[in-house]
């Protein structure tokens, strides 16, 4: 339980980590953040289908098919669902470009970004989580170093509109904070379903996974395709998914 303590900690930290960036690099290029944020879901592809779809097919047994497809397609409902709740990710980054920085709507419309954030932690905090389930905890730290490393370009991006709305630093600081905290609740309810009954360890893996997935092709790769730098984003996906399969080849 400790080192899934730190990791949770690790995880929901990057954000912040992403967010003390975003302070300092405020004017960071389109074309950095979509190369960093396509080598991060080079990152999570990998340790998504290899780390948990393929983990939960083993451990499936007889029914390990469909209850794999089962649990993919229930973890990206799950995310849909959140979606229909709160404004796509590529839909609310352009918000700084609006007109009238200060006005009460611009700021709820920051506002409902950092929540879009916030919601979608909470899933891929639970894929961390669940990776602890199994007995090869090396893979479990590669999933979950994969989410973190997503999570900073993540926290860096929500800074600059809140800043641009009028908010304060410190009141900006603490908003971040708490989206990294929803990761750090999300991997412990993860480790504590799969620790409660490992029977659901091959529908959680799966489900994590179908989360993941999800996330990666609805937000982030539409979000790097958007500012005219696919050729880079797509080098740095590769680059990201040979990376992270690379180590799981080596630690495995």
């Amino acid at each position: 339980m400790y080192i899934v303590l730190i990791t949770a900690l690790g995880v929901g930290g990057a954000t912040v980590i992403g967010a003390l960036l975003g302070f300092v690099f405020k004017g960071t290029s389109h074309k950095f953040n979509d190369v960093v944020l396509a080598f991060a879901a080079g990152v999570m592809t990998c340790a998504a289908v290899f780390g948990l779809v393929a983990e939960s097919l083993d451990l499936g047994g007889k029914f390990a098919l469909p209850i794999t497809i089962v649990g993919i397609f229930l973890g990206a409902v799950c995310v849909n669902v959140m979606d229909k709740l709160v404004p796509h990710l590529h839909r609310m980054t352009g918000v700084d470009q609006e007109e009238h920085p200060h006005n009460k709507e611009k700021l709820d419309k920051v506002l409902l970004f950092v929540m879009a954030i916030a919601i979608h932690n909470l899933p891929e905090g639970i894929a961390a989580g669940v990776g602890f389930g199994t007995d090869n905890i090396a893979e479990a730290m590669v999933i979950a170093g994969g989410i973190a490393l997503q999570n900073i370009p993540e926290g860096m991006v929500i800074i600059a509109p809140m800043l641009a709305s009028g908010m304060k630093k410190g009141r900006t600081f603490l908003i971040a904070l708490g989206t990294g905290l929803v990761e750090v609740v999300g991997t412990i309810i993860g480790y504590l379903a799969v620790s409660i009954s490992t029977a659901i360890l091959p529908f959680a893996l799966a489900f994590a996974g179908g989360t993941m997935l999800y996330v990666i092709s609805d937000e982030m790769i539409p979000e790097t395709h958007a500012h005219g730098n696919e050729r880079g984003a797509t080098y740095a996906f590769l680059t990201g998914f040979a990376l992270m399969l690379a180590f799981d080849y080596l630690i495995g």
